[in-house]
């Protein structure tokens, strides 16, 4: 290198490295046999020691690596556990057929309340088991039915509202109710008054209200023609739910969208509304009657019709008839608007003196559904699992699919009445058990029952229908 200094001083590095290095090996000459020793124990010391921690490296990596088999791991004791908790209660086969409703979850609102017997998209909405047999087996069966209860204090208000899926048929039980239909285009209201045994009917997507004059409650029993979630929206909600300049420019009110911004959504769903302050905001309210070509298309005075007697009580209908000749003008106008509509309902009431019987029967066109009105009785469903039998009481649900043959027993002193709805438009077709009975040859009921022919006669056939009867 250049640097001299440098050379020297490198130079005498090495010399002193090279010293130290002879001085080094001349010790572990000196001490050679012990330091072989002590070598050979720490390379046996380190081999252990890397042994072990290599197996558990290699151990983990491994536990890790396998699937998860907690399942399998688990003690049996645990497994059954699990497997109970999967299997759903046993629920009795008669609330396939029967709701409790005075049982079932009450809606309140400011103005009434609202039961449902109805299908729920979410299983938690239910409130017990059988309740989710009920609506479970309205939808399976595909009804077409869904039936609430509403109850409206007096001055009360069902506020305008419509229904996406379903036409509405209601039956006020109770009160006096003033109702108000908006037609396409709006039009036309057409609004009418109603008292107890009247029928009401609203097409599906029809605005409408319902609003209590009397003095006493209203109570409503509504059919709508869904089996599935009933899908309602109501004035407010959509007011509420609207921009405050789209309803402005819709609505174009005195002091534009500083008039939208005066109204509040309220904390308490207005569904049946009533203010405490109502006699502040409405004044010389009027309850006006429209023409009857256009209250008749909504509203059946089904209490004021025909009465079909038998034997054992009573049968009243609010349905379509091909032939009108047994309805009158007001009826035809009513009879032949619900035929226009698909998945309409038909109504009826059926009054079954005590110890009556409505005979074994069955629909080939509708699935029934009935509420209990007053008295109590025994219910019979014939099926080819056997027959189911159960008990029902005043606000009890009943439900008979298609083709399904069902009895019914009055077992009170007092008259066991229903108020019915059947999920046709059309005439109901009904089959009695004396009907098909006689109507088949005695030769193949002999056969059939491996009895002579001749017994058959002793069936006897009545002049007057049988199929509500009496001992």
């Amino acid at each position: 290198m250049d640097n001299s200094a440098f050379e020297i001083h490198e130079d005498g590095a090495q010399n002193t490295r090279s010293v130290g290095k002879i001085s080094t090996i001349s010790r572990m000459e000196k001490k050679k046999p012990w330091s072989l020793m002590k070598i050979f124990l720490m390379c046996l010391l380190a081999c252990f020691i890397t042994t072990a921690i290599g197996v558990l490296i290699v151990s983990l990596v491994y536990v890790n690596s396998q699937p998860r088999l907690n399942v399998q791991l688990q003690p049996a004791w645990s497994t059954r556990t699990t497997a109970v908790l999967n299997v759903q209660k046993a629920v009795d086969p008669k609330f396939q057929f029967l709701n409790h409703l005075p049982k079932s979850k009450v809606f309140e609102f400011p103005g009434g309340a609202i039961q449902w017997a109805r299908y729920r998209n979410n299983i938690k909405d239910y409130v017990s088991d059988e309740e989710e047999a009920f609506g479970t087996s309205l939808n399976s069966q595909r009804s077409q039915m869904t039936l609430g209860t509403l109850r409206i204090k007096s001055k009360g208000l069902r506020a305008p509202h419509w229904h996406f899926n379903a036409n509405e048929h209601g039956y006020l039980v109770q009160g006096t109710a003033w109702i108000g239909v908006v037609d396409d285009g709006g039009e036309v209201a057409t609004t009418y008054n109603v008292t107890a045994g009247q029928v009401i009917f609203f097409p599906k997507n029809t605005l409408h209200w319902v609003k209590n004059v009397g003095n006493e409650d209203c109570f409503f029993l509504l059919f709508f023609s869904t089996h599935d979630e009933l899908q309602t929206l109501d004035v407010d909600d959509v007011f509420f739910s609207t921009p405050e300049d789209i309803a402005s420019r819709s609505l174009k009110p005195e002091g534009g969208v500083n008039f939208i911004r005066k109204f509040h959504k309220q904390t308490e769903d207005q569904g049946i509304n009533l203010p405490h302050n109502l006699a502040e905001l409405v004044m010389n309210a009027s309850y006006v009657q429209s023409p009857d070509n256009l209250v008749w298309r909504y509203f059946f005075d089904l209490k004021g019709s025909k009465e079909y007697r038998f034997p054992g009580g009573v049968i009243q209908m609010a349905h379509y008839l091909k032939n009108g000749n047994e309805l009158s003008n007001n009826e035809k106008i009513f009879s032949e608007f619900l035929n226009e509509h698909e998945n309409a309902l038909s109504l009826s009431t059926l009054r079954i003196y005590n110890n009556g019987l409505r005979q074994p029967h069955f629909h080939f066109n509708a699935n029934e559904m009935g509420y209990v009105l007053s008295g109590c009785g025994k219910v019979g469903i014939i099926s080819t699992q056997g027959t189911v039998e159960f008990n029902i009481h005043i606000g009890d649900v009943i439900f008979f699919p298609i083709g399904t043959q069902h009895y019914i027993k009055s077992t009170c002193d007092e008259d066991l009445l229903f108020i019915l709805a059947f999920s046709t438009r059309d005439k109901l077709q009904t089959l009695d058990m004396d009907d098909y009975i006689q109507a088949t040859a005695d030769h193949i009921l002999a056969q059939l029952f491996l009895r002579k022919q001749s017994e058959f006669k002793k069936i006897p056939k009545f002049k007057e229908d049988q199929a509500i009867n009496l001992p």
